[in-house]
């Protein structure tokens, strides 16, 4: 299993994980989700429930990817497979993202 940390504004929000079976979750920290001064992740990962489950990456995560020659040159650079969008996610969107979500990878 993969996991990351999911910052908003530089305050932790949650998890992001994919399981050996291919499986991705993103789930809320606790006290991120009880304080409703916190704002949702995204519109598609609101907080009306704690944790999401998706057979595929979460569209919202997905579009933080570079597309075309750019995601085929950090591939390569990266030594990661340009399909595998989970490690593409965990290896370029630490810093100088747009918008106010980071992604922080978690060693295992």
């Amino acid at each position: 299993m993969r996991e990351a940390e999911i910052y908003v504004r530089g305050e932790r929000a949650g998890i992001l994980s994919k399981s050996d079976n291919g499986e991705y979750m993103f789930r809320y920290d606790d006290g991120y989700f009880a304080d409703p001064s916190k704002p949702a992740v995204s519109l598609t990962l609101g907080k009306v429930q704690q944790e999401y489950r998706s057979p595929i990456l979460f569209p919202f995560f997905f579009n933080m990817l570079s597309e075309g020659n750019n995601r085929i040159v950090q591939s390569r650079l990266l030594h990661i497979d340009e399909n595998d969008h989970f490690e593409i996610l965990l290896a370029t969107a630490r810093i100088d993202t747009i918008g106010a979500v980071t992604v922080i990878p978690l060693d295992i």
